[in-house]
This record gives structure tokens, C-alpha cells and sequence, in this order.
């Protein structure tokens, strides 16, 4: 059961002090201050500067302990792995961006596309008025 299941709300909501997130994700505190050091999992920060983890940090502790015991992967192919799903995270929401915008632009003009070209124009046609 991951930590979102156990507490469904956002899951950035909870924050868990290193003791706690270490307990939840099966590790040794010292553990997690390694691959906070190694930028593997970035825990925010309190005011005094305790780390303080969200569930959805718990959950990538774990995901990283699983690549590492069960998949065998070193710590730089982990450190590339979540990288890389990072960005394809953000270019996924980016492409739903796009996809919303187009769909506003069809709903208020037409896509022409451009020959010999991967360029899109929007027209839309001006309104005429009577004379």
C-alpha cells in the first residue's frame, strides 16, 4: 500500500519528519539524508531546516529502493530514471496545454495548415459588415 492510499487527500498535504518517512519507506534515516544529498529525493525544508517529506516522497523512496534492490540499477541509472520521468511528467502537462488550447482555437476558427511547412495558422474569418 503506498503512503497516498493511506492518507488520499493531496499528496503533498502530509509532511513526515526523516524518523517518520524513513519507518514509512523502509529505510534508515541516514538513508534518506544520502539520496537527498545524491538529489535522488528533495524533501522540502522547515524553518530550522529539518527535512520534511511529503507522501509522495515516501512513495519515490520506495520506488528508488525497488530499482535499487529488485532491478538491480545503480544509484546514477536511479538519479536518470526519475530525471527523465520528470520530464516526461512536464512535457505530458505541457502537451495538454497545447491540446486545450487548440481545441479552444477550433472552437473560434479554422487550422490551416501550411504546405511544406510544420507550421499552423489559425484564420478566422472577419466578420463582415453591412454597409
Amino acid at each position: 500500500m503506498n503512503v497516498d492510499q493511506q492518507f488520499p487527500e493531496d499528496p503533498d498535504a502530509h509532511v513526515f519528519m526523516i524518523s517518520v518517512a524513513a519507518q514509512l519507506a523502509g529505510m534508515h534515516a541516514q538513508t534518506l539524508r544520502t539520496y537527498d544529498r545524491l538529489g535522488l529525493v528533495t524533501p522540502e525544508r522547515s524553518a530550522g531546516g529539518g527535512r520534511r517529506y511529503s507522501s509522495r516522497d515516501v512513495d519515490l523512496l520506495r520506488e528508488v529502493q525497488r530499482l535499487s534492490q529488485d532491478e538491480g540499477v545503480n544509484l546514477a541509472g536511479i538519479k536518470r530514471i526519475i530525471d527523465l520521468t520528470n520530464q516526461v511528467d512536464a512535457l505530458q502537462r505541457r502537451v495538454e496545454e497545447l491540446a486545450a488550447q487548440v481545441e479552444n482555437v477550433r472552437r473560434g476558427g479554422e487550422l490551416v495548415h501550411v504546405p511544406k511547412s510544420s507550421a499552423m495558422v489559425v484564420w478566422q474569418p472577419r466578420s463582415r459588415r453591412k454597409p
